[in-house]
């Protein structure tokens, strides 16, 4: 079976954005090189739980390289993920170089690729992301949440997503009932599972995002508590929540804020990332306007996290 990588330089700003076109292209995974992984400080508490090489990322910018199974339509494939991406523009989003190469490779390389970049990572206080393959004995207060990043939408170790989880962590007590809007992969969903969540709503608007939630929320035997569906933010979503959380970019957040204001019971949380620190006013401006009391305003290199309630 052939394979063909798919390599892009872009900014720190762009890989998620990027990293979502490339999945819902059909993509069978990603691998994100960003230098910044070499000198993250993950605070007191947090580490890596494994060394990285300076050779495998470049000098500047964001590389992410992307797996397509090649075939009669991976012309046209590259094609579609080239006008998404340089669409994003539109959003006033900074490609940085926005070189593409692409290159053929086999699967035992392709298998290999996964192992290099995607190890065991403690992320919060309790919680630690591992693949699936990886050995790993956690301590009597660590939670574990296990990826396939062949299925995944992204490791979890992305700053958004452990800005999130680390906001979880300080929401969630135990009992709440919480809605995760763009899932993704479902690691918020887990997490807020595993932290005690009551019930958990995972939602996404890409078909391929939910299968790949579902299969890590039963990986993870959390299925009693998490449901999946496809959804568009919070669109007919009934009910009422003590906690929503949404890691998705600036530009949809503030598109849905007063339908979380609407559904969020008295004093609940609206956890927000995704956010460039350059949108960061936009988006609290957004929560006021909506009735939401800003809380706290965390950062992690260029991004933000913003816990509010109602």
């Amino acid at each position: 079976m052939k394979w063909s990588e798919f390599s892009i330089h872009t900014t720190e700003e762009a890989v998620e954005p990027v990293c979502n076109i490339l999945h819902e292209a059909g993509a069978s995974g990603v691998v994100i090189e960003d230098p910044i992984d070499l000198i993250k400080d993950w605070g007191v508490h947090y580490g890596e739980i494994y060394q990285l090489s300076p050779d495998d990322y470049p000098e500047d910018g964001v590389i992410v390289k992307a797996y397509f199974l090649v075939n009669s339509f991976l012309l046209e494939t590259i094609d579609e993920v080239k006008e998404s991406i340089n669409n994003l523009t539109t959003y006033q989003i900074d490609l940085g170089h926005n070189s593409v190469q692409l290159a053929e490779v086999n699967e035992e390389d392709w298998a290999t690729a996964w192992k290099k970049y995607y190890k065991p990572v403690k992320i919060s206080k309790s919680i630690t992301i591992t693949p699936t393959w990886e050995e790993y004995e956690p301590t009597e207060e660590e939670m574990v949440i296990e990826l396939d990043p062949g299925m995944a939408f992204g490791t979890g170790t992305h700053p958004t997503t452990v800005l999130c989880i680390q906001a979880l962590e300080s929401v969630v007590k135990g009992d709440e009932d919480v809605v995760d809007v763009g899932t993704g992969s479902g690691v918020l969903s887990i997490a807020a599972a595993k932290l005690g969540a009551k019930s958990v709503l995972g939602l996404d608007l890409d078909e391929v995002a939910v299968e790949s939630a579902a299969l890590n929320v039963k990986l993870n035997n959390v299925s009693d508590v998490v449901s999946v569906r496809q959804n568009n933010l919070l669109e007919q979503v009934d009910g009422k929540y003590e906690v929503i959380v949404a890691n998705i970019l600036a530009e949809v957040i503030v598109q849905f804020v007063q339908d979380a204001a609407a559904i969020l019971k008295p004093g609940g949380a609206f956890i927000t990332s995704g956010i460039i620190k350059r949108k960061k006013q936009e988006v609290k401006d957004a929560l006021v306007a909506a009735g939401f009391t800003i809380e706290e305003v965390v950062e992690m290199d260029d991004w933000v996290a913003i816990i509010s309630r109602v």
